[in-house]
């Protein structure tokens, strides 16, 4: 991520300049923002103006005084709408009187594409692995001839773009990921190629990459079967080299059910043999095959908790996250007094200064609500100070999911507490 301003103190306002130079910067920036944040950044709206004119007029002003002018003519006459409708008219005539000086309706129009610079504060933020996109959904707040203030807006960060990213409070978390954007160097821990016959998808730890990829497969007896196989590992080793770097990923994991992951394999090995594809020939030692229940993302878990895998990537911070997690389900099989999850439990632990692992999702850190944002910061930050540790999981991630399942926070604890129990959840 290239940072070209900093503008902020911890725990107060402030702003930032970005450009994401790759998509994992675009992962960060995803990570970075929240509901409640700004971002300004240029983006463009369709405008349209009459032939031979240079005014412009927006696209949607005139489709709006259009349809007006279509259910005036067009409707039968209604005693309520009526009422109704003068209601408004007196607010909205003075805007239809402006709109018609700025038109000539003997004149024809012309649309065009213009490009402006808006600040949308943030209510949704979707991100589109695919495309290496986020698309950024509020109301702008910065004035603009064409956009009114309040008026709902969505803004895209893309690759090699600058833009600007408010917030009311930069507290740890956000300079934590800021600053991981900052020095990161687009390595990932393990990329899994999970699939079945017809069906595959990529993984790096922490992210999918790519959408899923699907190829109608026949039955094994039908003669179609075979070149249809073909076809759909044809298509997977094209994702395959688009989103697995071999010089920065530590290992790749092929997954399936049955003799998939096998056949996969082998066609890997001999495409790369016949393009000369060296990073795969060289690195193909780092290439595991591991057994899955399915090619879904809900055999992720279960492939990532394979001892073979978790030696390949042992000492990492994926690892780590996932041994965690199985410590936790463990324990509280095992002493169901040492392990606990929900707020007000974990709460009441760190009262105690009990908790030895904080497990915690960064959904419950994307919320609009500052207090609540800050209060769950603090809580990290406090366990730290006490000795704990603290493992933020990942929202997107396999791990991330299964936790929020358990209300998105979790405690190891170093001591039994069994007047838990009498806390309600």
């Amino acid at each position: 991520m290239k940072i070209l301003r900093r503008d902020f103190v911890r725990d107060g306002p402030g702003s930032v300049k970005l450009m994401a130079e790759d998509s994992d910067d675009l992962w960060f920036t995803y990570n970075l923002i929240a509901p409640g944040d700004s971002v300004m950044a240029f983006t463009s709206r369709k405008v349209l103006k009459e032939k031979g004119n240079s005014k412009r007029v927006d696209s949607e002003r005139v489709a709006s005084k259009l349809e007006d002018s279509d259910s005036d003519s067009d409707q039968p006459v209604d005693s309520k709408r009526v009422a109704s409708k003068k209601r408004g008219d007196s607010k909205n005539r003075g805007n239809r009187k402006r709109l018609d000086d700025e038109l000539d309706d003997s004149k024809p129009l012309v649309s065009e594409r213009i490009t402006l610079k808006l600040e949308v504060k943030i209510e949704e933020v979707n991100y589109d692995k695919d495309g290496d996109v986020l698309r950024i959904l509020g109301t702008n707040i910065l004035e603009n001839e064409h956009v009114p203030l309040g008026a709902y807006h969505s803004l895209e960060l893309v690759l090699k773009r600058r833009f600007l990213l408010r917030k009311k409070i930069w507290d740890l978390l956000a300079i934590d990921t800021l600053n991981q954007a900052k020095h990161h160097n687009s390595s990932a821990d393990l990329a899994v190629v999970l699939m079945q016959e017809g069906h595959a998808q990529i993984f790096h730890v922490g992210k999918s990459v790519g959408a899923p990829i699907e190829t109608s497969i026949p039955n094994r007896k039908h003669a179609g079967y075979e070149p249809a196989l073909k076809k759909f590992f044809e298509n997977v080793v094209r994702a395959f080299l688009k989103h697995v770097d071999l010089s920065v990923v530590r290992c790749v994991v092929i997954a399936s059910p049955g003799f998939t992951k096998d056949q996969f394999h082998r066609h890997l090995l001999l495409e790369a043999e016949r393009r000369e594809l060296r990073a795969i020939t060289e690195n193909k030692s780092r290439i595991l095959l591991v057994h899955a229940n399915s090619g879904y993302r809900h055999s992720l878990g279960e492939v990532l908790s394979d001892p073979k895998v978790i030696k390949m990537i042992q000492d990492t911070k994926a690892s780590k996250e996932v041994n965690a997690l199985k410590d936790f389900f463990t324990m509280f099989d095992k002493d169901p007094y040492r392990a606990c999850y929900g707020p007000k439990h974990v709460e009441f632990a760190h009262e105690q200064k009990a908790i030895q692992t904080l497990l915690i999702t960064d959904e419950l850190f994307k919320n609009s609500d500052v207090q609540k944002r800050k209060k769950y910061v603090d809580f990290v930050e406090s366990v730290k100070q006490l000795g704990g540790e603290a493992f933020i999981f990942s929202s997107m991630h396999v791990s991330g999911e299964q936790l929020a399942k358990h209300t998105g926070i979790a405690a190891l604890l170093r001591f039994p507490l069994p007047d838990i129990d009498d806390i309600e959840m």
